[in-house]
């Protein structure tokens, strides 16, 4: 069924570029003001250079917003919604949300919008917009956040009240696409109110600007256009894109302008046209008949929708744009929906037909703000700080300031997004997890965007990768080779998978594992201090500056990336040795690296990053000879358990140089080889390879499974919860660096501002935590089992603990018995109002106690790995079902039943036992 499917279909013509089904899609950002693209200040203030006022009136150089919109995958024609209802000061085209300094916890959207659907090709795609029908609070969500502390809640657009006597419309848009070219388009208004009320729908067209730069990168040589067509049609032109047509109503009135910016207004200078991007603002808002051209021609266009909804009617509108001479009508509007929809459940079905309606909710919506987070990124950065041929220069001082480094980097790209309004720009890490989901649902996107930024308009020359646009330079951890290693095995079965995508991404992981052993190994002991590493504030300092106190730190946490890292390429080098017998010298290379990692970690300077006393791995401060522990408990100590991987002898019989080499490293170095585990099982030799031993990952797991330290109904907690009472505190000249529980948003402005590692449960590490125990399970089978929670006097094996942490994270968007989602926090709405009740959103992190929704409120990205967790489930988790903990009934799939050795690194290595076609593997 998986592969018969019309969306597969549509997937593989695509792939094989028969049919461009992926020409088109959601790759609107969703904010394109105040990023680091748009910033041409002397000062690098982002937020502050280009404001949400400006962004109804100024033109964007680098990319577009827009609500709910559609484009070309080179953000050439852009399609998006528009609205009006008749009160608000500002005509709706974007989403509205506050900046850095603005927040009380950084950047926030503060609207109410959630993706419904979408198949992987876009060929049917959904999302929803809740637009209140009172004044939009913009000045009011400014100024109270503003004087709110950081002990203070948020105030969320819901806590205004706009929502409480459903004085809002619900306003969806569909696409459905009947060819490659040809995309329908229906946007439907519901008044939710007891009431009537005015609506005004501005289905909007236009170029982005590529015109006024004087650029050559953009292939926008000659100025596109729209003009009015027949009644009822608007059409356009562009050099590269060709021609299209927008149809709609022949009675509806339509609008024209330029894609210019409005300089008199901004800057007090007079306009070059007198027709800027702001105009259908001052028309449909202010009346000014004057703003639109009269001559019905331009590069902005839109078509006035104006209608008085009844109590509870609903009011539908339906576009089609399509390539030019328009296509004959491929069927009824209706009924192209209705297929569409139809080959939507058929495609969900494929993946798991035996979902429950619950599960189904969290995995469609999970998909679908997977797809509607794809984003067109451009941004070249040598361009951008040298300024246009056609601007004013930017200040000298950008060749001083962010990204100076980068100008090999070049992107123009559709790439998958953390969340296009609050992370509207790619983040290395957080896509490498997305790219985990998505090999469940689009394969060939999977590896082609781990590919690209691979490639060497991305990469750094030196091997880096590009961390995020705020500082390119920065380091994020080194979680790519586990996600190539990841799609490889998901996304086909054994001797049917892509080695040539493993093999090329392998070499070009090998210059950034270099980057990593040369630049951030600071002593040459295989200890590694990479900086903040993604955990924002976890640390007593900030890990990205210089210490206050001089020396560096010698990191457990990016040890513990480093020797991930490398088993992982371990188990890839093996993979590839399969058919060409070079890459054994690879395989013994990161095997004797890991070992010597593994030593250093636990006896360099004595004891390592090892606290004997306590149990468990801390940063250790270095100044001169001194070594002092930073004792937090925190998942910097608890990273080290996911560096673990599974030789089987039986594996290795067809690599005898890999074996020799192996066996010459054992005997020879006597004090590494006690470093790795060994177990006889029915005349087979495992061997496990692992920072923490078998005592110390038992003296680990005490605070692991500890309710009072890391252990909540929801996962992991990021901080211990004994910091709560028992903060721990650095004291240094007169000044306290203090660390303590925050289960929910930060209380500090340092080290990141919203984000929050220093108690919430974040899905990311989590997972890789889950994936670790599968790993430990398979080495010690069900002979090994721990106290589970601490204190319980319940013993459990490893597998029964993976499979009820999957289920404590799967809770957090499951219904309980009174429909809420602990995801949702307090808003009582999303339990009881039907036009609430199934809209689910995945959130940055969670708040470790009640399990509310943190941060970014669409970062599906990651925390679409609920995905995964629901498709490679146990029916149920053994220890929830005895427990009865959180009322969570889904865990995660069992291990596989051994069939068939095979040579080759097992896969409970550095891969996931629960990989499509791995129980062939063991």
């Amino acid at each position: 069924m998986r592969d018969t499917t019309a969306e597969h279909r549509r997937l593989a013509e695509d792939e094989a570029r028969a049919q461009n089904w992926k020409r088109w899609g959601p790759y609107l950002s969703e904010r394109q003001w105040a990023t680091v693209r748009e910033d041409y200040s002397a000062e690098g203030d982002s937020w502050n250079h280009f404001p949400h006022d400006h962004a109804r009136s100024r033109a964007y150089r680098w990319g577009e917003d827009g609500l709910l919109g559609f484009t070309d995958r080179e953000c050439r024609l852009c399609f998006a919604l528009a609205l009006w209802n008749g009160r608000d000061t500002i005509l709706k085209e974007r989403l509205f949300g506050l900046t850095g300094p603005q927040g009380n916890h950084g950047e926030d959207v503060k609207e109410a919008y959630f993706y419904l659907a979408s198949t992987p090709t876009h060929s049917y795609a959904k999302a929803l917009y809740k637009y209140p029908q009172r004044r939009f609070p913009y000045e009011k969500l400014v100024t109270e956040n503003r004087q709110r502390g950081l002990l203070d809640t948020e105030l969320e657009l819901s806590d205004t009240g706009l929502f409480d006597r459903n004085e809002y419309f619900d306003v969806f848009a569909e696409y459905a696409k009947a060819g490659p070219n040809d995309l329908y388009v229906r946007l439907t208004a519901v008044n939710q109110a007891s009431h009537p009320a005015e609506l005004t729908l501005l289905p909007t067209l236009w170029f982005r600007n590529a015109w006024s730069w004087g650029c050559t990168h953009d292939g926008c040589s000659v100025r596109p256009r729209l003009w009015q067509g027949t009644p009822g049609c608007i059409d356009t032109w562009h050099d590269t894109l060709g021609n299209f047509t927008l149809t709609f109503g022949p009675e509806l009135e339509s609008l024209f302008t330029d894609n210019e910016t409005n300089t008199q207004r901004l800057f007090g200078t007079p306009n070059p046209t007198p027709y800027v991007k702001d105009a259908f603002h001052r028309r449909i808002v202010n009346g000014e008949s004057a703003a639109v051209n009269p001559a019905q021609t331009g590069t902005k266009a839109a078509v006035v929708f104006h209608r008085t909804l009844e109590a509870g009617q609903s009011i539908q509108l339906d576009l089609r744009l399509c390539a030019t001479p328009l296509l004959p009508h491929a069927a009824a509007p209706d009924n192209v929906f209705d297929l569409r929809r139809r080959e939507l459940t058929e495609y969900y079905d494929s993946l798991d037909a035996a979902c429950s309606p619950e599960r189904r909710e969290i995995l469609e919506q999970a998909a679908a703000g997977l797809f509607w987070t794809k984003q067109f990124y451009h941004y070249v950065v040598d361009a951008w700080l040298a300024g246009d041929p056609d601007q004013p220069a930017p200040p000298g001082s950008r060749w001083e300031g962010r990204n100076k480094n980068w100008t090999t980097l070049f992107a123009r790209d559709i790439l998958s997004m953390p969340d296009k309004w609050e992370y509207p720009w790619f983040a290395v890490w957080d896509l490498a997890f997305h790219m985990v989901p998505f090999a469940k649902l689009d394969p060939a996107f999977a590896k082609d965007q781990l590919q690209l930024l691979l490639r060497e308009w991305y990469m750094h020359p030196n091997g880096q990768l590009p961390a995020y646009e705020f500082d390119f330079s920065d380091v994020n951890p080194p979680v790519h080779a586990w996600a190539a290693w990841r799609v490889y095995k998901i996304t086909g079965d054994p001797g049917q998978r892509d080695y040539a995508f493993l093999e090329s991404t392998f070499h070009k992981l090998l210059l950034n594992f270099t980057w990593w052993v040369n630049r951030k190994d600071t002593e040459g002991n295989n200890i590694f201090a990479g900086g903040f590493l993604g955990l924002d504030n976890i640390g007593v300092f900030d890990r990205s500056k210089p210490l206050p106190t001089g020396g560096h730190l010698q990191q457990a946490d990016g040890t513990a990336w480093m020797g991930f890292y490398c088993l992982t390429m371990l188990s890839i080098a093996i993979e590839l040795a399969q058919q060409n017998s070079v890459y054994e010298d690879m395989a013994s290379k990161f095997f004797e690296h890991f070992v010597t990692m593994c030593d250093s970690i636990n006896r360099v300077g004595g004891a390592g990053l090892w606290d004997e006393e306590d149990g468990f791995y801390y940063d250790r401060l270095k100044v001169g000879t001194n070594s002092v522990p930073l004792k937090t408990r925190s998942l910097v100590g608890l990273l080290p358990i996911i560096a673990v991987a599974v030789i089987d002898s039986v594996d290795l019989k067809s690599l005898p140089g890999f074996r020799k080499r192996m066996d010459w490293f054992l005997n020879h170095r006597p004090d590494l080889a006690r470093l790795i585990t060994f177990r006889e099982e029915q005349g087979r030799r495992l061997a496990m390879l692992a920072m923490p031993s078998k005592e110390k990952l038992r003296r680990i797991f005490g605070y692991l499974f500890d309710e009072a330290e890391f252990l909540c109904p929801f996962g992991v907690r990021s901080l211990s919860r004994v910091h709560e009472t028992k903060p721990y505190s650095y004291y240094l000249n007169g000044h306290d660096y203090r660390v303590n529980y925050v289960p929910g948003e930060s209380d500090s402005h340092s080290f990141g501002g919203n984000s929050n590692w220093r108690g919430p449960v974040w899905f990311p590490t989590n997972y890789l935590l889950v994936e670790a125990l599968e790993r430990y399970h398979y080495f010690f089978g069900d002979a090994f089992t721990v106290e589970y929670p601490t204190g319980s006097g319940q013993q459990r094996t490893l597998k029964e603990i993976a499979v009820d942490l999957g289920a404590r994270l799967i809770s957090l968007f499951t219904p309980n018995p009174m429909g809420a989602r602990p995801c949702h926090g307090q808003d009582g709405r999303f339990a009881t109002d039907p036009a609430w009740r199934d809209l689910i959103l995945f959130y940055e992190y969670f708040h470790a106690d009640t399990g509310r929704g943190c941060g970014a409120s669409h970062q599906t990205g990651w925390t679409a790995l609920v995905l995964n967790l629901l498709l490679e489930r146990e029916p149920e988790s053994p220890v929830k079902a005895l427990m009865g903990v959180n009322g969570a009934t889904a865990g995660i799939n069992t291990l596989d039943t051994v069939t068939a050795p095979a040579a080759g690194l097992s896969p409970r290595g550095v891969g996931n036992p629960r990989a499509a076609g791995d129980a062939a593997e063991c």
